[in-house]
């Protein structure tokens, strides 16, 4: 079966010789990946080579099988939306606006039809926002901006979505509008989530596999369970790790300096909190 996302070999140096060293992993269609790793591991780099933001210097990134570097903007945009970790707007357009310019990759020569609006409006609902729809965004709160970019990822109806620490400066409402968005039950589960994120338990909760990077390169691939380990954690972070089985999922995830994981970051994923 063609994998919905996959990377082959994949390398790319900035000029600083930081970057990613033959990276490989590939997810399935409705498969959810955390990509996990400390700073300057290369998992915004990752991201930005999925999206074609960025070209490889070797090996391939293909999107349902098809070499992304064979793609033209418009076709890569239909297949793939990204939510990068700072949303910010020039212009001072209004939420529904913006929303609805996710709907440009399909758009019939750059004009809205109805069904272009209802999409956006349908993902407005799904995003929680609809009550914004008329606000400008530059006069938003840096959490509802980034349910904004949210809402307009999800109306270009991606196959693949990207997601470069979505909930990175978010308070706890907004955070956890913004995971329970994303990472809501689907019966088809059709839609391939690549999530970056610095919170190693929320990637463990809400991710069928796990991506490790440290220093360019894959230290670990696999379930929460396989990559979730003391030693895998320990070496690639460069600290002592203990983990611990969550009760209720039993999701492997890190244990605070009180034994305990924080309350206040439970609750920012955790479903029954």
């Amino acid at each position: 079966m063609v994998s919905a996302v996959e990377a082959r070999d994949v390398s790319f140096r900035y000029r600083s010789g930081q970057g990613l060293i033959g990276v490989s992993f590939s997810a399935a269609r409705g498969e959810r990946v955390g990509v996990v790793g400390p700073n300057t591991a290369g998992k915004s780099t990752l991201l930005r080579l999925l999206s074609k933001v960025l070209s490889p210097a070797h090996g391939a990134v293909l999107i349902h099988g098809r070499d992304v570097a064979t793609m033209g903007r418009l076709a890569l945009a239909r297949q793939v939306a990204v939510v990068p970790q700072d949303f910010q707007v020039a212009f001072p357009f209004c939420v529904s606006e913006v929303v609805l310019m996710g709907r440009y990759p399909h758009a019939a020569g750059g004009a809205w039809s109805a069904g272009d609006r209802a999409t956006a409006w349908a993902a407005m609902e799904q995003a929680g926002i609809v009550a914004l729809a008329d606000r400008r965004v530059d006069e938003l709160s840096g959490g509802e901006r980034q349910l904004v970019s949210l809402a307009r990822a999800l109306a270009q109806e991606p196959s693949v979505l990207l997601l470069d620490e979505p909930t990175a400066h978010l308070d706890l409402r907004h955070h956890r509008e913004m995971v329970e968005t994303v990472f809501a039950p689907s019966p088809d589960r059709a839609r391939t989530t690549i999530l970056v994120s610095h919170d190693l338990n929320l990637a463990a909760e809400l991710c069928d596999r796990l991506l490790l990077l440290a220093d360019g390169t894959v230290q670990a691939f696999g379930t929460p369970e396989e990559v979730m380990t003391p030693h895998q954690l320990g070496r690639a972070y460069g600290c002592t790790v203990e983990i611990e089985a969550d009760p209720n999922s039993g999701r492997p995830r890190l244990r605070s300096s009180l034994g305990r994981p924080d309350a206040v970051s439970r609750a920012m994923y955790d479903p029954r909190m």
